[in-house]
């Protein structure tokens, strides 16, 4: 049997190519369960309580993580619990802290519904790369395998700065509002994008899982903050060599000195 949590990232030989792209495995890969569930973001495709088919807003999904840790993303808050899987049956056992966002509309509805459904035990099915989740009192969690975003075509939008082992949020003015940063790779081996504030390009040549970035060239606004705070901790990163890895719809940056950012995909990728 294998503990496991759900959490809001594939080693298995069932479902390769829909995990990470990058020099490294994702962290995790090394404890397979029974099933081909872990290290697999899974969109939700549709969920079905009481004979009722239930809305599913954009963006929401599971991931078993088979380290012992994951998320639910219901479309509005990142919802945990600790799980076991044993042969094809998962075992929904103490909920984790969660974000605590009130949610209206469809994800709210949404969200309430999951939750009464993911309870207990549940029957995991698992074929070509389609997870399909029954409780014992008849409902289900539709789910399908999310293909990791390209590197090279994908518009990333920055929604951290790392620093080590630490993550920490983007600058915020005084409305709490952060700057916009954006990036896109070309497959001409040129980036280009916005950080924050003023428009940029440069070269930026992939080998194995590092980018060697060229002299940034870009616009000379002078902008309110927090944009031009953003633009200098990017610039930072976005100089010489640095290392990447791309988990699922997640991109990190990092550069030698421990210091990079990361970014999420805009668009689902096809």
């Amino acid at each position: 049997m294998t503990t496991v949590t759900v959490l809001t990232s594939l080693a298995l030989l069932a479902l390769a190519g829909c995990g990470s792209e990058s020099g490294r495995a994702p962290a995790g890969s090394e404890v397979a369960p029974e099933l081909p569930l872990t290290d697999v973001r899974w969109s939700i495709d549709s969920l079905g309580v009481d004979g009722k088919r239930i809305a599913v807003p954009a963006g929401a999904g599971l991931e078993i993580d088979s380290k012992g840790t994951a998320t639910v993303d219901t479309g509005c808050n990142g919802v945990g619990a600790m799980v076991t899987i044993d042969g094809d049956t998962i075992t929904v056992g103490e909920r984790l802290p969660s974000t605590q966002k009130g949610c209206s509309g469809v994800p709210g509805t949404f969200e309430e519904a999951l939750g009464a459904a993911f309870e207990g035990k549940i029957k995991a099915k698992v074929e070509d790369k389609k997870l399909t989740l029954t409780t014992a009192g008849g409902d289900t969690i539709a789910l399908s395998a999310e293909k990791p975003a390209p590197l090279v075509g994908t518009e990333w939008t920055v929604n951290s700065l790392v620093s080590g082992e630490t993550s920490s949020s983007l600058p915020k003015d005084k409305k709490g509002e952060t700057g916009k940063a954006t990036l896109t790779f070309a497959k001409d081996g040129t980036v280009s994008g916005s950080l924050g504030c003023n428009g940029f390009s440069a070269s930026a040549k992939t080998t194995g899982s590092t980018i060697t970035f060229g002299p940034v060239r870009s616009t000379r606004k002078l902008c309110p903050e927090p944009g031009m705070s953003l633009e200098r901790e990017l610039l930072k990163v976005l100089d010489g060599k640095v290392t990447y890895e791309v988990h699922h719809r997640a991109l990190t940056l990092t550069a030698a000195g421990g210091t990079g950012f990361g970014a999420t995909a805009d668009t689902p990728a096809p």
